[in-house]
């Protein structure tokens, strides 16, 4: 690319009005600033001021870096102020789609508490509360593909749909691997073996999370509002282990 051209904005804009900037975020992208990568120096804050023309928004709440989808951005202290009341008072009904290791039940409530887990890696040594959390599950589809990965002939996945009721960090994440079916992918509370297998197949690691649909009330009509976001390619593609065609992803709600 030549070093005069513009860098392309990673963002693409699903809604926009007086009071809400919403994007698709890609994975791999930081929201903001992070004392756990502070040598990054791209966020999908800067690119979401350049889509709102240099003016200031307001991110209302979080989406992880190798997570995609669904992110929602104020225009205005006011209404960020509104809607972050509503996150809060869980208000909001996220959906998520996600691809897992083993075949879960049909559908399940998860309800187990998560202890904190601060930003900052000085405080990590110090003792965190602990906080409820719960998460709906439903399954979406299962494949059993004659690949030995760990200990038998065949490997087991499934795609599965979430919706936290709460929003602690990093909760789909741990809350898949307390029910022994880690989302794929997931450096961190994933299994190895899996996560290395669909890399060197689909040639790219990506976690396979993505936020696909996004219900709340307008912080400055009160209408209620439903966002919607495309899967992204890289996620598409992996979707071509399960027997087609899937049921439809559009709209899906657990």
């Amino acid at each position: 690319m030549n070093a005069c051209q513009p860098t392309p904005n990673p963002l693409s804009e699903l809604y926009r009005d007086d009071d809400l900037l919403v994007v698709h975020k890609p994975a791999g992208l930081l929201v903001h600033r992070s004392p756990i990568d502070r040598h990054e120096t791209e966020f999908a804050l800067q690119y979401a001021r350049a889509l709102n023309g240099g003016r200031h928004v307001y991110p209302v709440h979080r989406l992880d870096r190798p997570t995609s989808g669904v992110l929602v951005f104020a225009r205005s202290a006011a209404m960020a102020r509104v809607l972050g009341e509503q996150m809060m008072a869980g208000a909001v009904a996220k959906t998520y789609l996600a691809v897992v290791r083993g075949w879960p039940a049909a559908q399940g409530l998860i309800d187990h508490p998560l202890r904190e887990e601060p930003e900052d890696r000085r405080l990590k040594g110090q003792e965190q509360p602990v906080r409820d959390a719960q998460t709906r599950y439903r399954t979406l589809a299962t494949t059993e593909i004659a690949v030995a990965i760990e200990t038998y002939p065949t490997s087991r996945y499934a795609l599965v749909a979430l919706a936290p009721k709460t929003g602690r960090k990093h909760q789909l994440r741990r809350h898949m691997k307390h029910i022994s079916h880690p989302i794929i992918g997931d450096a961190n509370h994933g299994r190895g073996r899996h996560n290395r297998y669909f890399a060197e197949r689909f040639g790219q690691g990506r976690l396979l999370l993505a936020a696909t649909r996004m219900g709340f009330r307008h912080p400055g009509t009160g209408e209620p509002l439903t966002i919607e976001a495309p899967l992204e390619a890289s996620f598409r593609e992996v979707l071509s282990i399960f027997p087609q065609p899937l049921p439809d992803l559009e709209g899906v709600v657990v």
